[in-house]
């Protein structure tokens, strides 16, 4: 117990510092951006028509007419308040705000994960098991094709085929148009979340099955599996007993590596399917210079980023004991 705790310890002190870096890098960037938060949102006519005086009401309301260093620091001390502060696009709480649109994107990134780890894990292990014959080719096949396939081409794909031609599914939106959110069951959700699912799900089973064959072909190729066949042990009692945890690892890595590569697919395909998720809320900032919003964005998904590094470290003890000694020891 003490061994988990101290890995634990150290990977929470490394998170916070990772976050403030995160934090001054997305407000500077922020800062450097070219957009024009006044013009974005109120436009070159209403300013050109406006008052001195209301123009900088205005730069006011926008934080712009603060210096970048007082700004951030001013973020920072309320954010560890836990005050995220107010949108300004939306003209509520960002707290509010993160927390509907999360909601939105949440059952659309852990179920393209879950999917994505499990059938990756899965065609990876049975292609490197049949390396060289039909199944391995046609696996490396469309994993080849598919991690080559932008995301939105193929968001675009699916929504022309189930939602045009066959309109078996909603062609976009995360609710069905003119309903109240009283009147919407978690079927008319489910529905439209489909598609953008399966969107993200294709898009990520390619990584994790590529490099998961290319382990499981260096196991199946090793002494100990050679030796293992000479007992006359059976190809699945060898993945069972020597292959699956071999390759379990790397897996795991993959596996939460690849939540910061959803919630990069999420914005892409959010966009494609209108789906009010964090991805478009992201955008939207991002174009309309919604300071306090973006970094609140930002700041959640590196904490779902680095929260998955920090799972994966903790699993490898359990499912490797010599990582856990090792770990300990230094």
């Amino acid at each position: 117990m003490k061994q988990y705790l101290l890995l634990i310890g150290k990977n929470m002190i490394r998170m916070v510092l990772l976050l403030i870096a995160v934090s001054i890098v997305a407000f500077a960037l922020m800062t450097m951006s070219p957009v024009d938060p006044l013009q974005a949102n109120v436009g070159q006519a209403a300013l050109g028509s406006m008052s001195q005086e209301q123009i900088e009401k205005l730069e006011s309301y926008w934080g712009v007419d603060e210096p970048p260093l007082k700004r951030y620091l001013s973020w920072a001390g309320d954010f560890l308040r836990g005050d995220f502060g107010t949108s300004l696009q939306y003209r509520q709480p960002v707290s509010e705000v993160i927390a509907v649109k999360l909601g939105n994107s949440l059952f659309l990134m852990v179920t393209a994960w879950i999917l994505s780890g499990v059938l990756g894990f899965v065609l990876g292990v049975t292609a490197g098991v049949f390396h060289g014959r039909w199944p391995d080719k046609l696996i490396k096949g469309y994993s080849v094709v598919i991690s080559s396939t932008p995301a939105f081409w193929l968001a675009l794909l699916l929504l022309m085929v189930f939602g045009v031609w066959l309109k078996v599914l909603p062609i976009g939106l995360s609710v069905p148009i003119g309903l109240e959110a009283e009147g919407v069951t978690f079927l008319d959700r489910l529905r439209h979340a489909i598609l953008p699912a399966v969107t993200l799900s294709i898009t990520g089973i390619s990584n994790i099955a590529l490099h998961t064959r290319e382990k499981m072909i260096d196991i199946m190729e090793s002494d100990y599996v050679l030796f293992a066949r000479a007992r006359g042990e059976s190809t699945w009692q060898i993945v069972r007993r020597h292959g699956l945890r071999n390759v379990l690892l790397p897996a795991i890595t993959l596996q939460f590596a690849s939540i910061s590569e959803i919630f990069g697919g999420s914005v892409l395909v959010e966009q494609v399917f209108s789906y009010a998720g964090m991805g478009q809320a992201a955008v939207a900032a991002g174009l309309g210079s919604d300071m306090p919003l973006l970094m609140a964005i930002t700041i959640v998904s590196a904490l779902f980023v680095f929260g998955g590094n920090l799972i994966a470290n903790i699993l490898y003890g359990i499912v490797d004991p010599r990582i856990r000694r090792g770990g300990a020891g230094t």
